[in-house]
């Protein structure tokens, strides 16, 4: 079964390939700008994701502390 699932994931020779393709597509002056888009992009991501871990947080500690009463 866990096989079936690490069929589609790619390995080492086809992680250089895809690099060698994007270097080839986008050249060496564009792939600095590229990768800066990437990086903002992820970091943005990173903070929505925080922000919604800790929006979820702070409803389950008001949750957790409302007496039984109220629930």
């Amino acid at each position: 079964m866990s096989s079936l699932f690490l069929i589609g994931m790619p390995g080492g020779p086809e992680l250089i390939l895809i690099a060698f393709i994007v270097l080839l597509l986008f050249g060496g002056k564009k792939l600095p700008e590229l990768m800066k888009g990437l990086g903002k992009g992820i970091r943005e991501f990173n903070s929505a994701k925080a922000n919604i871990e800790s929006e979820v947080k702070e409803s389950m500690k008001e949750i957790e502390d409302q007496p039984k009463s109220n629930r």
